[in-house]
């Protein structure tokens, strides 16, 4: 290493870790069973390291290593309760080293980049990268299981993987809406990409003098707006990944939060449903579309085809509302949600049009207030001005967005606002956050290899736009060639989270499987599992390439083998 990077602190370091890490775990085949090593102090003379601003390809201040840790291994223990079942879990762990850390910004005003690097005493040259959630804000420690795992598979730390995480560059504050951070340009610009890639580049380097060596692959797994951030690693660095797993994504951002304001406008002047009238609708679905698939076992296989099978008109009452049927402004409500989006102005990569959500799903148990119509559209309380938590999540998200991400506004009055009227700054958000460009040729000749999966019953975002997304890759890449390094996977039943449906499988083995050994992923297996300890298996179902849906073949329900992926 250069010596104008060396800290006096960690100087020698690389040199002990080296003594104590085998050549043999840095193979990069078989994963390494992770051991205890005495590398106390190794781990804690990183604290205090200062890292110049040149070792990250971003204009940026410079890295100061806050502090380091040697932590001591743990075992798995599951909570009651938790706002997602894997959440639930604390896995095992073993002993490692935990980097704490943060980049300084630019701009004085801007908050700082923090991050968390992971630092296992036996690695296995791999590293992981974990996306966030929501509008971030919160350091994303890189401990937990990563998106749709397996309850019971060990987490990639204790496969040996080297994992990070960050806040992406702001940090919550009570009493603060979460998106009040996008009025500073910098925090605003760290969070649509910046902060993943200066502190992946952070992580290469912090491995480099812990280890002696980069990471020989780098993957990169996350959910939601973590999933964004990952598909837009492809995109805007497509050299830095060999491997990412994106599940349900925020990529159409912009229209994303234009239809949580519209779909959250809908529920006004009546449009509001109880929970009684949210289980009305969802029983009807499943009426209607449930056996379609060969079984009636409470997961809508195809919702496509359910659009053509149900029809929310025939609940509607004839008199006085109740709990068994809906009134004229709710049958509408429903109908908006489903319906697609028309911008009146034109976003990134030539989109216009955000599509709807539904059918299935709509009376997913809340979990957490994280499943179904209940958390992520009716909430509480019909949505209310200025938007509260108790509202559901897309309005309280979206009509904040709105505020300022696009009007910078504070006190916009969300219900008047037109996109139109703010055309210039709509774009300029549009092009920064929207993750939609379908050019991945870079990305592919680097080698890399992407999965999407997306879950049907998802009222966060529509899982519709993500397989929009996929189609338009195909048509600008070819069939053939998307092929050959993308995957695009559907999960009847299964909401934002992963509840509702069999929705856990082991994406991170079927990355590394495809990238480091060319085993290309068919028909994978998704697993319902009981979030206890020990881990129970309950259902498996195949999870299918799209357009495939799982249909019965007849045999035992519980088994996948019992189903097969047809259109």
């Amino acid at each position: 290493m250069s010596k104008e990077i060396v800290h006096p602190k960690i100087t020698g370091l690389s040199m002990a870790w080296m003594a104590a890490v085998t050549t043999a775990v840095i193979s990069g085949a078989a994963f390494a069973a992770p051991q205890a090593l005495p590398l106390k102090g190794a781990c804690e003379g990183l604290a205090g390291a200062i890292l110049p601003a040149q070792v990250m390809a971003l204009p940026s201040g410079p890295v100061r290593i806050e502090s380091a840790t040697l932590v001591a291994a743990s075992a798995a223990t599951v909570a009651e309760r938790g706002p997602t079942p894997a959440a639930r879990f604390s896995p095992a762990l073993p002993q490692f080293c935990r980097v704490l850390g943060a980049i300084a910004p630019i701009d004085p005003q801007a908050p700082l980049i923090q991050f968390q690097i992971n630092l296992p005493m036996t690695w296995n040259g791999r590293s992981v990268q974990y996306g966030g959630g929501g509008f971030n804000g919160t350091l994303i420690n890189a401990l937990s299981m990563i998106p749709a795992a397996p309850f019971d598979q060990p987490v990639p730390l204790s496969q040996g993987y080297v994992t990070y995480g960050t806040d992406s560059g702001h940090q919550n504050k009570p009493g603060e809406p979460p998106q009040s951070f996008a009025l500073n340009d910098e925090a605003l610009l760290n969070f649509a990409h910046a902060s993943y890639k200066k502190v992946r580049d952070v992580a290469v380097e912090v491995m480099k003098r812990g280890y002696g060596q980069a990471p020989e692959k780098l993957y990169f797994v996350g959910s939601s707006e973590g999933g964004r951030e990952g598909l837009t690693m492809a995109q805007r660095y497509p050299q830095d990944f060999d491997g990412i797993f994106s599940r349900v994504p925020v990529i159409h951002w912009t229209g994303l939060q234009h239809a949580g304001l519209r779909d959250g406008m809908a529920l006004m002047n009546g449009g509001w449903m109880a929970p009684a009238q949210v289980k009305l609708v969802g029983q009807a679905v499943l009426a209607a579309c449930d056996a379609a698939d060969g079984l009636a076992d409470g997961v809508v296989s195809d919702p496509v085809g359910c659009r053509q099978l149900f029809d929310v008109r025939k609940l509607q009452c004839e008199g006085a509302a109740s709990d068994s049927c809906l009134t004229a402004p709710q049958v509408k409500a429903v109908k908006t949600l489903g319906s697609p989006l028309r911008m009146d102005v034109e976003l990134a990569n030539g989109l216009r049009e955000y599509p709807g959500r539904g059918p299935s799903g709509e009376a997913t148990p809340a979990f957490a207030a994280t499943g179904g119509w209940m958390a992520w559209w009716t909430g509480a309380a019909a949505p209310s001005l200025p938007p509260q938590p108790s509202n559901g999540i897309a309005w309280f998200y979206g009509a904040g967005a709105i505020q300022y991400f696009y009007g910078r506004d504070p006190s916009l009055n969300v219900t008047t606002y037109q996109a139109r009227d703010h055309a210039a700054r709509v774009k300029e958000i549009s092009a920064l956050m929207d993750s939609t460009n379908p050019d991945l040729s870079a990305f592919h000749a680097r080698g890399g290899k992407l999965i999407m999966m997306e879950n049907l019953a998802d009222y966060a975002q529509s899982p519709y736009a993500g397989i929009g997304y996929y189609e338009s890759v195909r048509q600008k890449m070819g069939a053939a060639s998307t092929q050959a390094f993308m995957r695009l996977y559907t999960a009847p039943g299964v909401d934002h989270v992963g509840a509702g449906a069999p929705a856990n499988v082991d994406m991170l083995g079927a990355l590394t499987d495809w990238v480091e050994r060319g085993k290309a992923p068919a028909t994978l297996e998704l697993l319902d599992q009981s979030v206890t300890l020990p881990v129970n298996l309950l259902r498996s179902r195949p999870l299918c390439q799209w357009p495939l849906v799982p249909r019965y073949q007849g045999g035992d329900i519980n088994v996948a083998g019992s189903f097969k992926c047809l259109q």
